[in-house]
């Protein structure tokens, strides 16, 4: 029998589907290719507000009631989405249907249906004629949607086929639920329990469509499932309660509550493990496989070896090959980047993933994120080790030079002096190696000193003109452009780039743009092997040089907050680039 309490579920349950069918509309309408999706679930909840509006206003009940067929009309648009037929073809076939849907549903409202009471109802819809063809080109539409859902089952592949069959079964689903709304149509006196659970439909709907592409969907469909599981437990103690008495004392009640804390405390661990080999089946997240990668990537002490060793991690233990980069790339990979203070390791491109596998590499990612801060930090301390050890040798090496200079000039002075009695031949060439090796402990004390610099404006074409060493030289320098630098340590760089490339080449060019000066020369390109570490000491010598002259450069660049780098991509071959800050 019919009772006033069912009335209320079912109005409970029209109203849930109307509420979650608008909700997951408006969600579902930011991704374009689910728009038709949205479509569909918005017309399944004007449906459901159909029904409740039934028993008041014929008037507006009966049009939203009527407008069935483009609940499968928009189905069917989402199917065709599989389909790799042309878009061309799609658009005919959707403007046919949607066109022939509006002219049934604009027929069937000439008198295709009424709102009569059906006990206990006091209005529910009765088909006539036209609503029949309404409902049967409905039904028509369902089973074309279905078959293209077959056929683009039969055309893709992987993860696609298998979320392709999941919305054919919940399709089913729905279809089963809703057709018993024709019951007082067919004059049947049975209540329409199967569409108190029409709200599953939309919840599984999505659950189908998007389980794959979006791993948030699992994880609501996981809470929904244990919050499911301990509102049984909840319901089977409170039966079980109240069979025995338990309501009508309050330490029995007080008792019963601690019973079911309890039982929910006990089990929900189970019920857990039980949701999650059901919504992830075959994912594999114990301590002892996370304790691995954090132990792996933790090992690492450079970015190259934390991204190789994350892709060798995701092979070994998961069997996927998916690439770890700090740039984003095509197909599945873990984008890592740095987002304000923190590091993010991004699964982008995992549509192909299946749920238990989508979630193991959320999780590495995760993992990883976490790798690439302590790395950074790593990294950043060694880095200040490093300036601190270099800081502390140069204290020593100035020391050390300081001293020398004083203990060697004194020989030198005396031997200068002696040579002044030889003969000319001999004491020219006394006077060279003299001035080589005064040029060599004026290098020393460069280099072992600490460097200062007192910017001012420079205007750079005025300072090249006036350096002896620019003789010949060719200019490509704007004559306005001004550098905020030390003149002093200006011409200190310029002089020692300028005569490490007459040792070496014919032709030179001094060029400048903007806050770059580079200086290029025809010599022979620097060796590959001395590339990388040009700018240490002694590593190259010039004719008659110290070894100190680059990097002294590269020290009174970094004085200035610049730096100096070779280039060999500028047409010249060999292209020294010095870089000032703005």
């Amino acid at each position: 029998m019919f009772t006033p309490e069912l009335v209320l579920v079912f109005e409970v349950a029209m109203g849930a589907t109307l509420l979650s069918g608008l909700a997951t509309a408006l969600w579902l309408w930011r991704q374009t290719d689910l728009r038709p999706l949205a479509g569909f679930v918005t017309v399944m909840g004007l449906w459901c507000l159909g029904h409740l509006l039934s028993p008041y206003s014929s008037l507006l009940a009966l049009p939203l009631l009527l407008a069935n067929p483009f609940m499968p009309n928009t189905f069917l648009h989402f199917a065709l989405g599989y389909l790799t037929t042309t878009p061309a073809r799609k658009q005919q076939l959707l403007r046919l249907s949607y066109g022939t849907s509006t002219f049934i549903f604009l027929c069937s409202l000439l008198g295709g249906a009424s709102i009569q009471p059906w006990p206990p109802f006091s209005g529910f819809i009765h088909l006539h004629p036209l609503g029949w063809l309404n409902l049967g080109w409905t039904v028509f539409l369902g089973i074309c949607a279905h078959g293209v859902l077959l056929k683009a089952w039969g055309e893709q592949k992987s993860t696609v086929r298998r979320s392709i069959l999941a919305i054919f079964m919940v399709g089913g689903w729905g279809l089963l639920l809703a057709s018993s709304f024709v019951f007082p149509s067919l004059g049947i006196d049975y209540f329409p329990y199967s569409m108190l659970a029409l709200p599953s439909y939309v919840l599984l709907l999505v659950f189908a469509v998007l389980r794959y592409r979006m791993l948030e969907v699992n994880l609501w469909a996981s809470r929904i499932l244990i919050a499911l599981g301990l509102a049984l437990v909840a319901g089977v103690l409170s039966a079980l309660a109240a069979s025995l008495g338990f309501t009508r004392s309050g330490l029995l009640l007080w008792i019963y509550s601690l019973l079911t804390l309890g039982a929910s405390a006990l089990l929900y661990p189970m019920l857990s493990r039980w949701v999650r080999q059901l919504i992830y089946p075959g994912a594999r997240l114990d301590e002892q496989l996370l304790g691995r990668w954090r132990d792996q990537l933790g090992t690492t002490s450079d970015w190259q070896g934390l991204m190789q060793g994350a892709e060798a991690l995701l092979q070994e233990d998961l069997g996927l090959a998916i690439s770890v980069s700090q740039r984003s790339a095509t197909g599945p990979h873990i984008h890592c980047y740095r987002q304000g203070p923190m590091w993010q390791a991004e699964v982008m491109g995992g549509q192909e993933l299946l749920p238990a596998q989508h979630l193991q590499v959320e999780v590495f990612a995760s993992l990883l994120a976490s790798a690439c801060d302590n790395l950074e930090r790593t990294l950043a301390l060694a880095e200040e080790e490093k300036r601190r050890l270099d800081q502390q040798h140069l204290v020593e090496l100035g020391e050390l030079s300081a001293a020398m200079a004083h203990e060697l000039r004194n020989p030198l002075n005396i031997i200068a002096m002696a040579s002044a009695r030889t003969e000319e031949k001999t004491r020219r060439h006394i006077q060279d190696q003299l001035s080589r090796a005064d040029r060599l402990i004026q290098d020393l004390l460069s280099y072992g000193g600490n460097v200062t610099v007192d910017k001012q404006a420079v205007t750079l074409l005025a300072l090249v003109q006036s350096l002896p060493q620019a003789a010949g030289v060719e200019l490509k320098v704007p004559q306005a452009l001004v550098l905020s630098a030390d003149p002093h340590r200006l011409t200190q760089v310029l002089v020692n780039l300028l005569e490490n490339a007459r040792a070496f080449a014919q032709h030179i060019c001094l060029e400048a743009e903007g806050n770059r000066v580079f200086i290029h020369n025809d010599g022979p390109p620097v060796p590959a092997e001395l590339a990388d570490k040009l700018f240490r000491p002694f590593v190259s010598k010039r004719p008659g040089g110290s070894g100190l002259g680059l990097a002294i450069v590269q020290r009174i660049m970094k004085a200035h907050g610049g730096s100096v780098r070779l280039r060999t991509d500028l047409g010249w071959p060999t292209t020294f680039e010095l870089e000032f800050p703005l």
